[in-house]
């Protein structure tokens, strides 16, 4: 049987990769100076230790030798990793390939984040079980790539300044004008600024909903996700606004995990499907 696997980032949650079938390889936190498994900290944890240090925690890509041992079963493996570039994932796991010297491990750099790598990675786990080989599977998957709409809302800037991603000036006007930003996967895997939501947090939300109400005609309505980082409220609202606007077979709420949370901050959230 093929083998599908992805990494901590998919965001997907034991219970979802245990019904799916998909393995997952764990990205590094450190934290305090001291190294978690993504999959072993709380989102409690690890926004707590930041507010009490005022550091951001450190994340590392699964070592080479990690790669090894977790492509290490005989049958044919497809792993759907965290973009390449956001992460040295992708390369680390290319590396442990070569090393192998297998040809039927194929790597997909999903050139997304969060679930919006899990999307991809149920896809093949759904064209696994109906039948496709390997070759047939990753081309699938590759041709739903440029597919994956990913966006979601900032609640704090802070997180964006500690990491380097704005300058102090960027965070003290955002914070003191209530500027939301709405964060997109670009199509070459880096991320952008979709849109600047000034006011409240509601209508930041809202901006969310809108966004796909304008891809609605064409999204791929097997399954919606709405991730979040500690606001399930506003995930429950968004869930049902969704199941309000089309006819999704499922809506799946779930929890972002630390290495998300590392680089967003708390309450972000935010809205992944495919397109048709």
């Amino acid at each position: 049987m093929i083998s599908i696997k992805t990494d901590s980032c998919a965001d997907l949650g034991q219970p979802l990769l245990n019904a799916h079938g998909i393995g997952s390889v764990p990205l590094h936190v450190l934290v305090k100076g001291e190294d978690h498994f993504d999959d072993d900290l709380t989102l409690d944890f690890l926004f707590s230790s930041v507010d009490q240090t005022g550091e951001l925690p450190k994340t590392a890509a699964p070592s080479v030798q990690e790669f090894i041992d977790f492509f290490s079963e005989p049958e044919p493996v497809i792993y759907i990793g965290l973009s390449s570039q956001l992460s040295a994932t992708m390369a680390n796991a290319e590396l442990a390939k070569d090393q192998m010297n297998r040809g039927d491990i194929h790597l997909i750099d999903s050139l997304n984040l969060s679930t919006g790598i899990g999307l991809l990675a149920l896809k093949a786990a759904d064209l696994r079980d109906a039948g496709l080989d390997a070759d047939e599977i990753t081309t699938e998957v590759l041709a739903s790539r440029d597919k994956v709409r990913t966006a979601f809302v900032i609640d704090t800037m802070d997180y964006l300044y500690k990491g380097g991603r704005c300058t102090a000036l960027q965070a003290i006007f955002g914070s003191m004008l209530k500027i939301r930003p709405i964060i997109n996967v670009r199509p070459d895997g880096t991320l952008g600024v979709r849109d600047k939501v000034r006011g409240s947090r509601q209508k930041a939300l809202n901006e969310l909903l809108s966004g796909f109400k304008n891809d609605l005609p064409n999204v791929d309505l097997t399954r919606v996700f709405v991730t979040h980082s500690g606001c399930p409220e506003d995930a429950d609202y968004l869930a049902e606004k969704l199941k309000s606007m089309a006819d999704i077979k499922d809506v799946l709420i779930t929890v972002a995990g630390s290495t998300i949370g590392s680089h967003c901050g708390p309450n972000t959230i935010g809205i992944l499907f495919l397109k048709n």
